[in-house]
């Protein structure tokens, strides 16, 4: 008897157990994600070109993983750059998807979600301003609205204008492209802007890096500058329904909700068109101001790390006393 399979090849790539579910909870196949990826390729790959690319991908039976370095079975044909890795103190190999091929060949490998550095290849400073805004678990996509709103208000006050998309998950990335601009005056900027959107009203946003000390509200997280990355438009992510972050305007985003767009629905919504590039204002310049004030914040991670350990010397102090 032939044994029946249901591999495929596609632009050189061979496709193998489409019909294998995606991850529990998706309510999609293997297919599923190639045929979207395939379908959104054109307007998603200019996100991806240029950038070493992270992916966090799901084998069947196992819990999903990030994967940076390019394993050993990496075609040559697949574009790939090594990047020094300070953390860890090793050279990593990422891939740099730049062709529909290889972002069928990562389809393939079960890659479910593609996330960007804010840099290019080449080039030494990133080409966005990102604010991503967080919301606590209990709070509903609303508040994320509300925050948005205020971020954009706070942009407007210092003459800039950004974009926004779903984050895929339950929050929202606000992205602000820029003019040539130092890598340390852009995280300076960023933290103003987080700090200036908090105090239009701190009732529901907050800068605060410590999860305990957000008190339920949205938290404004300025530490995506430097090596830091955001899932790329249009990049799925591992979430019931497969939801895909996707850009909004900002007058329809009270009307919307991150499960809006899922690998089933995006396609649909997104016709012949493109709203990630369509709704990119023109690179600006940051005003000396919010980078100055900026300057004289310290650094979230930073301070969150030594009041964490101040806190642990705390408890340690009670608990010798008891």
């Amino acid at each position: 008897m032939n044994r029946v399979t249901n591999e495929e090849i596609r632009d050189g790539v061979s496709l193998t157990n489409l019909d294998q579910p995606l991850f529990d909870g998706a309510e999609a196949t293997k297919r599923t994600l190639v045929d979207y990826l395939a379908a959104v390729a054109d307007r998603m790959l200019p996100g991806l070109r240029d950038r070493p690319l992270s992916v966090v991908r799901i084998r069947p039976g196992q819990p999903p993983f990030m994967q940076k370095n390019t394993p050993k079975y990496t075609p040559e044909w697949v574009r790939t750059t090594p990047v020094w890795a300070e953390t860890s103190k090793r050279e990593i190999n990422y891939v740099v998807c730049d062709d529909h091929r290889t972002l069928l060949w990562l389809a393939n490998q079960r890659a479910v979600e593609y996330h960007v550095p804010l840099f290019r290849l080449g080039e030494s400073v990133q080409t966005h301003l990102v604010l991503d805004l967080d919301p606590p678990p209990e709070a509903g996509f609303a508040s994320v609205v509300a925050t948005a709103l205020l971020v954009r208000r706070a942009l407007a006050n210092d003459g800039l204008t950004g974009a926004v998309k779903t984050s895929g998950s339950k929050g929202v990335h606000i992205l602000v492209p820029l003019v040539a601009t130092s890598a340390d005056d852009i995280a300076a900027a960023t933290r103003a802007l987080a700090a200036r959107t908090e105090r239009l009203d701190p009732s529901i946003a907050t800068t605060a890096y410590i999860k305990d000390d957000r008190q339920g509200k949205v938290f404004l997280d300025s530490t995506r500058a430097y090596g830091a990355t955001i899932a790329a438009p249009y990049s799925p992510r591992i979430r019931p329904g497969v939801t895909v972050s996707y850009p909004v305007t900002w007058d329809a985003l009270e009307t919307v909700t991150p499960q809006d767009f899922t690998i089933r629905t995006a396609l649909d919504l997104l016709g012949d068109g493109d709203p990630w590039a369509d709704l990119m204002p023109e690179a600006q310049a940051l005003p000396e101001d919010l980078v100055a004030e900026g300057r004289t914040i310290p650094v979230a991670r930073v301070v969150a790390m030594h009041e964490g350990k101040r806190r642990a010397r705390a408890r340690e102090a009670a608990e010798g006393k008891e």
